[in-house]
């Protein structure tokens, strides 16, 4: 008798709940910021969100994360109304909470409040049914230190296409 056949399972499926499917990128933050730390965190949704998320429709350019009475919110994270829901869709730019512990949180608050640190949100992403956002703390670069950057990344295609050519 043969053994029954599993079918390929693809990255994020239902089938696999434990590969996270990523849902928007912010590539700014990269750019703009030095991380210096990276945490994942739940996100506080309304079912036309996670029903608009699900679609893959979101951006996370110009989010940002904010400490406000203990708590971590992310602000202007922009998830369109779903089509089919109600007029009740609530507004897309509107604060969402994060669910973090405490002691992450407090470390944030610590870290937060030194001089040109900030909370960027890097990915959105679902991890099984839950919606959740990998946040940074960053540090903003200087323009000497993006033309370092971008330097760095030329010397290192010329050395990949050298060594090719070899």
């Amino acid at each position: 008798m043969a053994s029954p056949s599993k079918a390929p399972v693809r990255a994020g499926s239902a089938a696999d709940p434990k590969v996270p499917r990523v849902i928007a990128r912010n590539p700014r933050a990269r750019h703009d910021y030095e991380v210096l730390e990276k945490w994942e965190a739940g996100l506080v949704l309304t079912g036309t969100e996670v029903k608009s998320l699900r679609n893959g429709r979101a951006s996370l350019v110009g989010a940002f994360g904010r400490v406000r009475g203990g708590e971590v919110w992310l602000e202007a994270l922009h998830i369109p109304p779903y089509e089919p829901g109600t007029r009740y869709n609530p507004d897309p730019l509107r604060s969402r909470k994060l669910l973090m512990h405490r002691r992450e949180i407090r470390r944030l608050i610590g870290a937060v409040q030194q001089k040109g640190l900030a909370l960027v949100p890097l990915e959105l992403y679902f991890v099984g049914r839950h919606a959740k956002v990998l946040i940074a703390l960053g540090r903003g670069k200087k323009e000497y230190d993006r033309r370092e950057d971008i330097k760095e990344r030329d010397a290192r295609r010329e050395m990949a296409r050298a060594f090719r050519r070899r």
